[in-house]
């Protein structure tokens, strides 16, 4: 890893240290936090069509409400925002005042403003979507903190030679996160649906919306509390990593003691060594700094513009789902259902994405990435994910017809399959190895939050373009627009980061 003086007893048996129970324990640990993230941030597309119907339904109309294009767009976007600056605080606190404390105070927001955002401030619907905007700011604050404090812990407790595995499979929890509320949905709309029966829309506009469907949506949001609670119990009885308590915190004694506890050995502290370290001038660049900007400089912009990118791209996908379904007519017309049934249908059209292709694609990453190499995952799932663009954009009227809807889904899940089999996962596990230990969590915040600031643009972005000009069809009949995307994310990622990234 960038930066560390491995010649250090403690920090040497950790990289040669053999696959053991603690990997697993720190990798469900710092997992589930990514788990409840991935729950959080995704699940909001599962609930706004409902929202819609709910708080925006008018006697009058002649089809079910949906949220106005400014309330949509916030409702969507916000918790980007707020993840956005959580990346930057927390990446940076957890440089300061270590992983470990830190990491907990992110769970905490994150179980408050869960619970908080299925509360209300009246009942208008002004004040329930100002208050739930302003819970998943803050819920998206907390979740941005967890993304570098993740990698960073789990980079520092793995072994040198699983270490890309390790991270890797730390971010393959967001597919579970993303399955899970699913899941979460479909087993509560289902519920509601049995034991309060309602006419579609189309039978009776009136009746089609049951005032207890008002409970789904609360449900499902305030369900990522639990996942959070538990994360938090469980990372507090964990140690600091030996990284940051030896290279940063300059406790070699506390670092030989947890890591030897740990490893079940006995570790040198060599505190004459960690004077050493404190001493040499040559270790002590910021971030701020020409020698950082000569080390790491391209390091950091290849791992910032490549998350950017993509995030366009994989953020507008995820969150839009149900929009790409019902334009081709996987989901069916919103008038044919009634409110519950709607959600139930997003869940589990969304499931069946997440179950076939969104989770396998996160583990092929797992198995193979300390074999084939960060950069080869990265070619291989931007090739694809170009590939299968191209093959959905250019028939796009084909698969809009009936007789071909299982087709689009296929090749439509393909490309999340190969995001996450490449782009998605690399982005994450990158950052986490190449940076210095006291500048690592830092890092890693500041490229987290560039793909934020992507997945921003894809929020509000494509989402204001298609609302306010009715042209998603057109878009997605452009859609060689991510071959553009595709070509640039491999570029940079070759350029600034470098074919030889896996002897680093």
């Amino acid at each position: 890893m960038a930066g560390e003086d491995n010649n250090l007893q403690v920090l040497n048996a950790l990289d040669l240290a053999k696959t053991q129970l603690y990997h697993f324990t720190a990798i469900i640990i710092a997992g589930m936090g990514f788990f409840t993230d991935a729950y959080d941030l995704f699940s909001i597309s599962l609930v706004t069509k409902l929202l819609g119907r709910l708080y925006y339904t008018k006697p009058d109309l002649l089809k079910p409400g949906t949220l106005p294009p400014t309330v949509s767009s916030s409702v969507t976007g916000v918790a980007l925002v707020g993840t956005l600056a959580g990346q930057l605080f927390f990446g940076w606190l957890g440089d300061k005042m270590g992983r470990k404390k830190v990491y907990g105070m992110t769970l905490v927001l994150m179980v408050v403003c869960s619970v908080a955002s299925g509360l209300s401030f009246g009942n208008t619907p002004k004040g329930v979507m100002a208050t739930l905007c302003f819970f998943r700011f803050w819920l998206g604050f907390g979740i941005g903190g967890d993304y570098p404090l993740s990698a960073t812990i789990m980079s520092e407790y793995a072994n040198k030679k699983t270490r890309g595995a390790f991270i890797a499979a730390v971010f393959a929890m967001q597919g579970f996160g993303i399955l899970f509320s699913g899941i979460i949905a479909l087993i509560t709309s289902a519920g509601f649906d049995h034991a309060y029966k309602a006419p579609t829309f189309a039978e009776n506009a009136a009746l089609s919306t049951v005032p207890q469907a008002d409970y789904i949506w609360r449900i499902i949001l305030m369900f990522g509390a639990l996942p959070a609670g538990l994360t938090y119990y469980w990372r507090m009885k964990m140690p600091e990593t030996a990284r940051y308590t030896a290279l940063v915190a300059k406790d070699a004694k506390r670092a030989a003691q947890d890591m030897g506890k740990v490893l079940q050995v006995e570790i040198d502290p060599e505190d004459a060594k960690i004077e050493k370290l404190s001493r040499d001038e040559t270790n002590k660049f910021g971030l701020f700094s020409w020698e950082f900007a000569r080390r790491h400089g391209l390091h950091l912009f290849g791992t910032t513009s490549t998350w950017f990118l993509l995030d366009i791209a994989f953020y507008s996908q995820n969150l839009f789902q149900k929009d790409v379904f019902s334009a081709v007519g996987w989901i069916p017309a919103a008038s044919t259902m009634n409110a519950v049934q709607e959600v139930y249908k997003i869940a589990r059209a969304q499931t069946l994405i997440a179950l076939c292709s969104t989770v396998p694609g996160y583990w092929f990453t797992v198995a193979l990435i300390d074999i084939i190499g960060r950069f080869a995952i990265q070619l291989l799932g931007f090739f694809f994910m170009t590939v299968f663009m191209f093959a959905i954009a250019i028939p796009y009227h084909h698969w809009t017809l009936k007789d071909n809807h299982i087709g689009f889904v296929v090749m439509y899940s393909l490309t999340f399959f190969f995001a996450n089999f490449g782009p998605n996962a690399t982005t994450f596990v990158v950052p986490a190895e190449i940076f210095p230990a006291r500048l690592r969590s830092t890092c890693h915040g500041i490229s987290a939050a560039a793909g934020k600031a992507g997945a921003i643009v894809g929020a509000y972005g494509f989402l204001s373009i298609n609302l306010r000009f009715g042209v998603w069809s057109k878009f997605e009949k452009n859609r060689p627009m991510g071959f553009f995307l595709d070509f640039l994310e491999v570029k940079s990622f070759q350029f600034f980061v470098g074919p030889n990234l896996d002897q680093k």
